[in-house]
């Protein structure tokens, strides 16, 4: 069993280390485009800026990338070449989004890790099959890409529609619940921001914050838009912190990730939750929950549909807002940090 883990574990690594240069890159030419980009009611307004609209186009095709990428390299890992096609169909599956009503939704990060795996899986059982040796010439470039990516493709539609579904019924239930604690709905929605980094959950999260401004509540989206960057600046902050703990790979990512926090970018914290998702992803939740609390208490008003430090001319108390991030940012560096350093010197001990 414990071989089963660390090969799986070493799995999910191989698939963000290819991944790493599509988050980079998209997140940056975003970065980009939003940093200059003048700050309009409904956001970052690109419609006088044909420039940086080409440049903000071309980010978000990288990102689009990203959830094939990490799933196909994920099915590489298991499965060698003929796990890649099966691999990258799931990981589009994804990313593919559903109409459920007035919304869509699609499967997110954690989706395409379990369509790399399965893929990977089901490429290796395939592969086992005993087979005419006049077929083996072609099982790896035609029978099994065909077969593989049948299994997988059907199993993401099935799995992502009832996602999407789910989604929906996410938001009617945080609508029927802004008579309740203010505290307890900005700890949900900071909760379902972090938890996937700009999957199904973190959407219906920021969409029904979006929704509230429409209404005159800036309060909620207020609370959403300080969690929101709270993943990749956290990460971030905790490979500067602890340098020994993090893999200069990772720490190259926590550069990348800090620059993406500050203008907003969720999925910029991805790297670190599919390497590590059982010590990241709680710890990336707590920070956000810290966040969006720290800013529902204190009266932080979001006026546009985005997060992060680049929204603050926008902004209701700003000095407040400023405060969360930075102490939901705190939080998540020190609580990743902390885990890190209690599984490095449990290793330690056992030896």
């Amino acid at each position: 069993m414990k071989q089963f883990f660390q090969n799986l574990k070493q799995y999910l690594l191989s698939g963000v280390s290819f991944a790493i240069p599509f988050i980079a890159s998209g997140g940056i030419l975003i970065a980009l485009a939003i940093a200059f980009a003048p700050m309009g009611e409904s956001g970052p307004d690109f419609s006088n800026s044909p420039i940086l609209s080409h440049i903000l186009a071309i980010g978000e095709a990288a990102f689009e990338l990203l959830l094939p990428v990490l799933a196909g390299y994920i099915s590489y890992a298991i499965a060698g070449k003929p796990g890649l096609v099966a691999g990258f169909v799931g990981g589009y599956f994804a990313s593919l989004p559903h109409e459920v009503g007035d919304r869509s939704a699609n499967a997110g990060f954690l989706g395409a890790i379990l369509a790399g795996l399965v893929a990977g899986y089901v490429v290796s059982w395939i592969k086992r099959l005993p087979v005419h040796k006049l077929l083996r010439p072609i099982m790896p470039i035609l029978i099994i890409p065909i077969l593989s990516s049948l299994v997988v493709g059907t199993l993401m539609i099935f799995i992502s529609l009832p996602i999407a579904n789910v989604m929906v019924s996410l938001d009617g239930w945080l609508r029927t619940m802004q008579g309740s604690s203010s505290i307890i709905l900005a700890m949900i929605l900071g909760a379902m921001i972090a938890f996937d980094m700009g999957g199904p959950i973190n959407k219906t999260a920021f969409f029904f914050g979006a929704s509230m401004i429409e209404q005159g509540n800036y309060l909620v989206m207020g609370a959403v838009a300080a969690a929101i960057c709270t993943p990749p600046l956290g990460m971030g902050l905790a490979t500067f912190l602890s340098r020994r703990l993090w893999s200069e790979e990772e720490r190259e990512s926590g550069i990348a990730a800090f620059g993406m926090g500050m203008i907003g970018i969720t999925e910029g914290a991805i790297p670190f939750a599919a390497a590590d998702p059982i010590r990241v992803i709680p710890c990336i939740m707590l920070g956000s929950m810290v966040a969006s609390s720290i800013a529902m208490v204190g009266g932080v008003g979001g006026h546009a549909p985005h997060g992060g430090p680049i929204v603050l001319p926008v902004i209701d108390n700003r000095l407040i807002y400023v405060l969360a991030i930075l102490v939901g940012t705190i939080v998540t560096a020190l609580a990743i940090n902390a885990l890190k350093s209690f599984a490095a010197n449990a290793k330690v001990a056992v030896r």
